[in-house]
């Protein structure tokens, strides 16, 4: 069984950086893409930013320029690096990865950005 567990939420000032991690773990034999997304109260999830196994990426608009998403494909994890935090960030980060030839998500971390 493979989970995905996640690291590196928290509270942080606007203007601030945060860094995720998800690490993949179990029997992991395959791993494509990886990828973040976010969810805040009252809003749909969607997309932050994905990477495919040969690194390419992908962000939204709303991130770009600010996040950076990378992957250690040793350590089966993916970070995301995030800066110049805004309060309009605050949501709860999850993990995603297509591991195995199946989709799997993480528990999801808290990122609250104060103003």
């Amino acid at each position: 069984q493979v989970q995905l567990v996640e690291s590196g939420g928290g509270l942080v000032q606007a203007g601030g950086s945060l860094r995720l991690s998800c690490a993949a773990s179990g029997r992991v034999s395959n791993i494509n893409n990886m990828g973040w997304y976010r969810q805040a109260p009252g809003k749909q999830r969607g997309l932050v930013a994905i990477i495919t196994s040969g690194g390419s990426t992908n962000y939204a608009d709303s991130v770009k320029g600010r996040f950076t998403i990378s992957r250690d494909n040793a350590k089966n994890t993916v970070y995301l690096e995030m800066n110049s935090l805004k309060p309009e960030d605050t949501a709860v980060y999850y993990c995603n990865a297509f591991v195995n030839w199946r989709d799997h998500w993480g528990q999801g971390t808290q990122v609250t950005v104060s103003s």
